[in-house]
């Protein structure tokens, strides 16, 4: 077993729907320690995460997992996976299983709260009033911190299944099990390779689907501003990896507000929509202050 001297030991999980990361941090939240395991079997997940953790005498543990997730501390089913479509995962209870075995403390938010979290309190996110992060991937979440603080309500938000109007020469069914044409549904990494056939990656940056896909983003993004009004937005995932996407992204975020909110930070941009300073690693730095 290691254990830091006269240290505090913390313990974070990213939960995704293809891969599994974990972290040991000391009281300062600097990663000591992480792993990375296949999420795709929930009991080997499950089980090499355990033995990771194990390894380290730590005094509590964040978990930022994909949903739908209970997060409501009071409730009898708190941190067990709902109605995900990875089935596998339907009804694991994560708080009983981790705390049973590690005996510590342990807070379970969303993936994409915790995101937003991690970009708050280390990212672009530092000095802000409020932070709303967006993944774009596999699926797509968002999550908002204000005041440190993730927001949450009966349940936690679902911001990538709000309806989009479609474009008229846009025909395309979508691919949301729930809701066919979501922004989930229109704009996923699934949805891209339905639309073209194959995946993301392969497309050159000058296909109709990245042009298509930017006017849907610019939409919802126009939505969550002037809903929450948040003070800056951060597109996560593999589709914000495509780089030439933002600039037309800002550009129909502009169109779809068409100058009814006026703030000095709407004036640039390229500062207000933005890819997170901590990349990849925003869920993962988040889940370990989902104790602070």
């Amino acid at each position: 077993m290691v254990k830091k001297e006269g240290g505090f030991l913390i313990g974070g999980i990213e939960a995704g729907g293809t891969k599994y990361v974990c972290a040991v941090a000391d009281d300062h939240y600097n990663i000591i320690e992480r792993i990375t395991i296949s999420s795709a079997d929930p009991e080997k997940a499950l089980k090499h995460s355990i033995e990771f953790f194990q390894e380290y005498k730590i005094d509590k543990l964040g978990i930022g997992t994909f949903g739908p997730v209970d997060i409501n501390p009071k409730s009898k089913s708190y941190g067990t996976i709902q109605n995900t479509p990875k089935i596998k995962w339907q009804n694991v209870n994560l708080s009983q299983i981790y705390k049973e075995a590690l005996e510590v403390p342990v807070t379970i938010d969303t993936d994409v709260n915790a995101a937003a979290l991690g970009e708050y309190h280390s990212g672009f996110g530092i000095g802000k009033k409020s932070v709303l992060y967006i993944t774009i991937g596999t699926g797509v979440g968002a999550g908002l911190v204000v005041n440190g603080k993730t927001f949450n309500g009966l349940t936690h938000p679902e911001m990538g299944h709000i309806s989009i109007r479609q474009r008229q020469d846009d025909n395309f069914e979508g691919v949301c099990p729930f809701h066919q044409s979501c922004f989930e549904g229109l704009v996923s990494g699934p949805a891209i390779e339905k639309r073209m056939g194959i995946q993301g990656q392969l497309i050159e940056e000058d296909a109709y689907v990245w042009d298509l896909n930017a006017e849907y983003i610019g939409q919802a993004l126009a939505n969550y501003n002037l809903i929450l009004s948040p003070e800056i937005i951060l597109i996560g995932g593999g589709v914000s990896k495509q780089e030439h996407m933002f600039p037309k992204i800002r550009a129909a975020f502009k169109k779809y507000l068409n100058g009814y909110i006026v703030h000095e930070r709407l004036e640039n941009l390229d500062e207000y929509i933005k890819y997170p300073k901590l990349g990849q690693d925003a869920g993962l730095i988040g889940s370990l202050y989902l104790h602070k």
